[in-house]
């Protein structure tokens, strides 16, 4: 089993060894690569839509892995048995998809070992929830592929039991929930080139909203975000020089 990418780059944050529950595990791939690669002895592989879940269920019988992926039609983890996975992987869904799904069922979330989270989208709230539980973002990495960017987040729960250290300064702890604590400090070339992209972004927005001359409420309240956005991009850039 050959993954994309971003998907190999999730597998990669597995703990070998770990029994993993793999929550919209759509076609089962990274569920086939573990159990393949002898990196997990067993997964839940769960999806909450039939579609996916069957798709899934075929490419496991090609592979001749039914004894080691069990599959489960499940709202997020309100199926999967308690006390019996290390690994929670959430990957390829919106980020407040993700903080719901761990809010459903933090009891079994508690009692994993770590979390491995890919966000499709607005990592900043995700980052700050897990540090308001008192997890600790131990590891994160960031792939491109196909022309978008995709950071992925290694969880460790058994930090869970005591609030993670806070940064008494606001503005670098904003900074740090948009673009990741760990991707910063240890100048994560990918990251690096997100900025530069991103950047890029934000000066085109801004000619493209002066060029309107629109002088509405709402023009100017985008332009005070996209000012914002721009001073976190540069704090950000800073961590590169």
């Amino acid at each position: 089993m050959e993954l994309s990418k971003r998907l190999y780059a999730v597998a990669a944050m597995v703990t070998p060894g770990n029994i993993v529950c793999d929550v919209g595990c759509d076609h089962g791939y990274v569920s086939i690569f573990l159990v393949e690669t002898k990196k997990s002895p067993k997964i839940y592989a769960m999806d909450v839509n039939k579609g996916p879940l069957e798709r899934a269920a075929e490419h496991v019988k090609e592979a001749g892995l039914q004894d080691y992926i069990e599959l489960i039609l499940s709202d997020g983890l309100i199926g999967m048995p308690e006390g019996k996975a290390d690994t929670l992987i959430c990957a390829g869904m919106g980020g407040r998809l993700v903080i719901k799904i761990l809010s459903e069922s933090m009891e079994k979330v508690r009692k994993m070992k770590e979390l491995i989270l890919q966000p499709q989208s607005e990592l900043g709230l995700v980052r700050k929830y897990l540090k308001e539980q008192g997890f600790m973002i131990d590891e994160e990495d960031m792939v491109k592929e196909d022309g978008k960017f995709y950071p992925i987040l290694h969880v460790c729960v058994s930090h869970g039991g005591s609030k993670a250290k806070k940064i008494a300064d606001e503005a670098k702890q904003t900074v740090f929930y948009k673009y990741g604590e760990r991707l910063l400090l240890k100048k994560h070339p990918v990251l690096k080139e997100y900025l530069l992209w991103e950047e890029g972004l934000l000066d085109q927005i801004g000619v493209e909203l002066k060029k309107s001359g629109s002088d509405t409420e709402k023009t100017k309240e985008r332009l005070c975000t996209l000012e914002e956005d721009r001073q976190l991009n540069k704090e950000a850039m800073k961590y590169f020089e």
